[in-house]
């Protein structure tokens, strides 16, 4: 698969993926053209690089995390990487972090609009 063909099929824009190649997450083949082609395998290893991503993990808890990342049928599983346990409880540490957050300053937000009397717009 070309690289327009994965980010079509990922929503990663190609820009992104190229990102990804460079830090050494993806390592697609390229042609005699010199083009990207890449497998099945890692069409799946792409989604599971912008899936931790989003969960705001970095790229540098990625590299560690994606090499133990296997996949059988639907089950996805870590193994053979110890280290991988420390970093996704950190990971989550930092995630609960955020969402406290932003629990706070919805909670906020929230307050500000119960105090407004109607007159003050109704938007």
């Amino acid at each position: 698969m070309r690289i327009s063909e994965i980010a079509n099929r990922t929503g990663i824009s190609q820009r992104m993926l190229r990102y990804y190649e460079d830090e050494g997450l993806l390592t697609p083949a390229r042609d005699n053209g010199g083009y990207r082609n890449y497998t099945a395998n890692q069409l799946n290893q792409a989604k599971h690089i912008r899936t931790l991503s989003q969960a705001g993990i970095k790229i540098s808890s990625i590299k560690v995390l994606l090499p133990c990342l296997r996949t059988d049928g639907e089950q996805e599983h870590f193994v053979g990487c110890p280290e991988v346990k420390k970093t996704l409880h950190a990971e989550l540490e930092k995630l609960n972090q955020k969402l406290d957050e932003i629990t706070q300053c919805r909670n906020a937000v929230d307050g500000y609009l119960n105090h407004l009397t109607d007159d003050q717009g109704d938007s």
